[in-house]
């Protein structure tokens, strides 16, 4: 047979499993809903450190926000806290080892440095001067 054969033998639909095997396993985790859905705390924590939104961790989860919401804003709160200081200590390394970029963005955001002059003179009205009417 030929290459041309075989890719018309195969038909086109998609992919199907066979022999698929179900298993039990035990899950750790809070309880929540009224299905009783266990849901494991590490995995909203790591949901949270990816910065995924409320509603996409809930339907993962395949609970309502609110409900998912309730019994977990501690954990969510916790894990973006945890990405945004990693995120920080990145930044801060990255400007430490002297990226320019990096510091003018730090300093302008932390220390609020910015690019106006010492020299406040500038900011007074100029005195108005009448031309006199004398000729």
């Amino acid at each position: 047979m030929s290459t041309e054969d075989k890719a018309t033998d195969q038909p086109n639909t998609p992919y199907k499993v066979k022999n698929i095997k179900y298993g039990e396993k035990i899950v750790r985790g809070r309880v929540i809903g009224r299905n009783k859905t266990v849901i494991p705390e590490e995995q909203v924590m790591e949901l949270a450190k990816l910065h995924c939104t409320n509603q996409e961790m809930a339907d993962f989860f395949e609970v309502k926000l609110q409900t998912f919401m309730d019994n977990f804003r501690d954990i969510i709160t916790k894990g973006r806290l945890l990405t945004k200081q990693r995120l920080r200590k990145a930044q801060l390394d990255l400007a430490l080892k002297g990226d320019r970029t990096m510091l003018i963005w730090l300093g302008r955001n932390i220390l609020s440095q910015n690019e106006q002059t010492i020299n406040n003179d500038e900011d007074k009205v100029l005195p108005w001067l009448e031309e006199s009417g004398t000729s």
